[in-house]
């Protein structure tokens, strides 16, 4: 009785490696993409304190209801505290302990503590501002 070696032929061994090669670009993809979507809408572009005057505070969406905030910041103000030369601050509120903060500081001046992210996330609100503290300004 004769015994019969099967040889691998070159076609099954280049499958088998082109196959490994694409698991690993995959793989490596993957990985790409998701530090890319980390950095576009987790990661902490900057942070900082803004003072101003709490000009509006909602509660917003169709879908996800998120708490916004608009202030206007001024440049200069004048002796009765009214802004002039002012540009708008809009932001979102993400810490539920301060929202009963704001609806009570509305027309007030305050300073808020804020992380910048690079873009915002539809179901964490509208702006790329996350506010995480409010304290009234004297």
């Amino acid at each position: 009785m004769e015994t019969v070696i099967n040889k691998p032929d070159a076609g099954s061994s280049f499958r088998r490696v082109f196959r490994k090669a694409i698991r690993w670009i995959l793989t490596f993809l993957l990985v790409i993409l998701a530090g890319i979507f980390y950095w576009k809408y987790f990661y902490t572009y900057s942070d900082g304190y803004r003072a101003g005057l709490l000009q509006k505070f909602s509660h917003k969406g169709s879908i996800f209801k998120t708490y916004e905030g608009e202030m206007i910041l001024s440049s200069i103000s004048t002796t009765r505290d009214v802004p002039i030369a002012s540009e708008k601050f809009q932001f979102t509120v993400t810490n539920k302990n301060i929202i009963r903060e704001f609806d009570t500081l509305q027309g007030s001046m305050v300073i808020v503590h804020y992380r910048q992210k690079n873009s915002a996330v539809f179901w964490r609100g509208d702006s790329p501002y996350l506010v995480d503290s409010v304290k009234l300004k004297r």
